[in-house]
């Protein structure tokens, strides 16, 4: 059923990897030009195009399973997988806000950094109540 509390924890997830990449700026450069995701596109460096990429692949995988309800494992799964990315998304921006190799010199922070931890804490949450629904289930199957 899609009025379930993990569908609101999956949209809100989709909501902040796809949505607020526009609004949240991932850092500011010395010159004071906001980054945001959707600047990597026009970078020469394949890191940040990948970058933007997984931040896309993740709102996408979030929002495909919310329609799988009638799947729980493979609405799960999908979570998983979601997760994963987040935590390879969070490498990227670490590496790129350490400053590493010179290539960006990093002045300001954004918020836009703790988009992944945000949507892999959203994530989480929504797998632990598809768990805890796929558990009731069987229990009831167990009964009959």
């Amino acid at each position: 059923m899609i009025q379930r509390i993990q569908t609101i924890y999956l949209l809100l997830a989709t909501i902040l990897s796809g949505g607020s990449i526009f609004l949240f700026n991932l850092w500011v450069n010395n010159e004071g030009v906001k980054f945001f995701v959707m600047d990597s596109f026009n970078s020469n460096n394949t890191l940040l195009i990948v970058m933007a990429v997984l931040f896309f692949l993740s709102a996408l995988l979030t929002f495909v399973a919310i329609f799988q309800f009638k799947k729980r494992q493979l609405q799960f799964v999908l979570g998983r997988l979601s997760i994963l990315i987040n935590f390879i998304l969070l490498g990227i921006l670490v590496y790129f806000a350490q400053n590493l190799s010179g290539e960006i010199n990093v002045s300001e922070k954004g918020i836009g950094l703790l988009i992944p931890i945000l949507t892999i804490v959203l994530v989480v949450m929504a797998n632990k109540a598809i768990k805890k629904d796929e558990e009731l289930v069987k229990s009831v199957d167990r009964l009959r």
